[in-house]
């Protein structure tokens, strides 16, 4: 069995191979990773990045994912998104 570490993403405890990288982890959550910005450790990673900078235990990361497309003239704020206000 291969040996893990604990990291934090987006503020949850998840166990990951030791010798994971940024990139790995992205592809083990099924992320495209030209789809998100990910901070590790309050330091934004260039996305070029992503697959030779390695996890080490304690990390903290928060992965913030893109989403296209306007929102209508005038509009609400929801936990799913935007929402007409009409």
């Amino acid at each position: 069995m291969a040996a893990t570490i604990q990291i934090q993403v987006n503020g949850e405890t998840r166990d990951c191979r030791a010798d994971a990288t940024v990139g790995d982890l992205l592809r083990d959550l099924a992320i495209k990773a030209e789809r998100v910005a990910v901070e590790l450790n309050l330091e934004i990673l260039d996305r070029k990045d992503f697959n030779g900078r390695s996890l080490h235990e304690g990390d903290r990361l928060e992965i913030l994912s893109f989403i296209g497309g306007g929102a209508p003239t005038e509009t609400q704020v929801t936990e799913r998104g935007f929402v007409n206000a009409e």
